[in-house]
């Protein structure tokens, strides 16, 4: 079946940027309709952002802060951006997250908010909720979402892709004219009906790249959903190069670890080889073991190459502040150490590096407007030019909040596209849909094959060979994918996987592209 649906704002994803976007519009009159392909909206990378927001410290300013993200972004952040980010981001969080949302964060015995401090950071100015910062600020927006009448809210809806004037009208002297976004095509998980759902404006919010990765810190919807959609309808992306590896992973030996995060750092923690050496003050004199993340993933990575190690440590029982009590401080973390045996307060945990964060994406401008007219875009899956080569530490869910504001506000203020509506055609599925196609294997290995191709060539520490290689290999995986996607009927994993790959593509060809080391990008030279 098909379906039409209208709507003022079509905001795609529910984590932090795409809330706080899908709010700020609701406030301006318009009526929104928030989609998610999970059946929990919770389900983002939002909710497992551990560290915290920043905020500025006691003895902090614009200047410090601004300064500090810079140099975290290797010499290439926006300084737009950051400025806007810094200027704006810290008022919003208490004006907005705490004010209206009623997040909460962790407080001192006196009543003051308990700032921390991690990697690259001049001075403690973050804030938390314990351990679970993204949890409770996603659960609160959330809960504020539900609340707002004009808000539609729709789950296990898949975007398939986006509905522009050059792609999908029956009016042909369209093309002679700019091309504009209309909306998004959205399937229904459960049934398999695809929507057609007309807007004005659409926000795309769809988080990052993990799952692209044999080791992420991600959770599975990290599919690159948006950034594919937007490419494949005319937005502009960029610095596609820029994958972040965060240094400290839970290792497991098998499967998936967690996130052990940057704030054991900041509370003291060192990390230490197999011999309990502690490593960092010989790669980075200045920070040790706060040093910006691509440096000390780097570290990690040649540290277990010299002791011939699946893994390093990192100790926070015999280096933290002793005024905190590591449980209580980081019960989330303390209590999934637990589940393998590993109590934290007395031993060390065993991490490696892992995919973390996108710091490319769907070129956007201040006011979150991508390239194609009637598209904006938020969060992970936008790229402002504020992280430049390298993220840092805690800026992410600050930088949602930011953008998800100004993309709210400026998406109700296009002008109405309703005269073309009649215009667009429905999803036109394949002409024989007898041919299901549905066998997961095939999916489960395309899956794998890219994910490793990603991980061995297009990881840490590439090089030239690695990344000719990988090209090669993913754009025949593409082929093989593309042709499976449009010969079978629709179903949300084939959608996830055409994503995947080709961002997977766009990530490859712009590193091999890039000669230069510059933040999470490092080419190693070849002898």
């Amino acid at each position: 079946m098909k379906y039409r649906l209208k709507t003022d704002v079509l905001v795609i994803g529910s984590g932090v940027a795409g809330c706080t976007a899908a709010i700020t519009a609701a406030k301006q009159g318009k009526h929104v309709t928030l989609i998610t392909k999970t059946s929990d909206p919770m389900e983002s990378n939002t909710r497992y952002a551990q560290g915290g927001i920043v905020v500025l410290g006691n003895k902090d300013s614009n200047e410090l802060l601004y300064n500090d993200i810079m140099k975290a972004g290797d010499g290439i952040s926006n300084p737009e951006a950051v400025r806007i980010v810094v200027e704006e981001g810290p008022k919003l969080v208490y004006d907005f997250l705490i004010n209206e949302i009623g997040v909460e964060f962790s407080k001192n015995e006196d009543g003051n908010f308990n700032l921390t401090k991690e990697a690259a950071h001049s001075t403690s100015r973050i804030l938390h909720y314990y351990d679970m910062t993204g949890l409770e600020i996603e659960r609160k927006l959330l809960d504020k979402i539900k609340e707002i009448k004009n808000i539609d809210l729709l789950t296990n809806f898949t975007a398939i892709d986006l509905i522009t004037t050059h792609h999908n009208t029956i009016n042909p002297l369209l093309k002679y004219k700019k091309n504009l976004c209309l909306g998004a095509y959205a399937l229904d998980n459960i049934k398999g009906d695809v929507y057609t759902i007309l807007a004005d404006a659409t926000v795309v919010a769809t988080g990052g790249v993990g799952r692209l990765y044999q080791y992420t810190t991600n959770p599975d919807v990290a599919t690159g959903d948006g950034i594919s959609m937007s490419y494949r309808a005319g937005a502009e992306v960029t610095n596609m190069e820029f994958v972040q590896f965060h240094p400290t992973v839970f290792y497991t030996g098998e499967g998936k670890g967690f996130l052990i995060s940057e704030s054991l750092r900041g509370e003291g923690a060192k990390l230490i080889n197999k011999y309990g050496e502690a490593f960092m003050e010989k790669y980075s004199p200045e920070w040790k073991d706060l040093a910006p993340r691509d440096e000390v993933t780097r570290a990690i990575y040649n540290e277990m190459a010299l002791t011939e190690s699946k893994f390093v440590y990192l100790d926070i029982a015999n280096f933290h502040n002793k005024d905190i009590s590591i449980a209580k401080r980081f019960p989330g973390i303390y209590n999934e150490c637990l589940k393998y045996k590993i109590d934290i307060e007395n031993e060390p945990i065993p991490v490696v590096p892992a995919e973390h964060y996108f710091c490319g994406g769907i070129l956007i401008n201040n006011q979150a407007e991508t390239t194609l007219p009637g598209l904006y875009a938020v969060g992970e899956a936008s790229c402002s030019g504020l992280h430049g080569a390298n993220r840092l530490a805690s800026v992410s869910l600050l930088e949602g909040v930011v953008y998800g504001k100004r993309a709210g506000i400026y998406a109700t203020r296009v002008e109405k596209k309703s005269d073309y509506f009649s215009d667009i055609t429905d999803w036109v599925f394949p002409k024989d849909e007898s041919k299901s196609g549905n066998d997961p294997l095939l999916v489960f290995q395309d899956w794998t094959n890219l994910r490793t191709t990603m991980w061995n060539y297009v990881g840490i520490i590439r090089t030239k060979t690695r990344l000719t290689r990988a090209v090669s290999d993913l754009r025949n995986l593409y082929n093989r994918i593309t042709d499976y996607y449009r010969n079978t009927n629709l179903t949300k994993p084939k959608v996830e996987l055409r994503n995947g790959i080709i961002v997977a593509v766009l990530i490859a060809e712009f590193a091999r592209r890039n000669n230069k080391s510059q933040g999470c990008h490092y080419v190693k030279e070849e002898d």
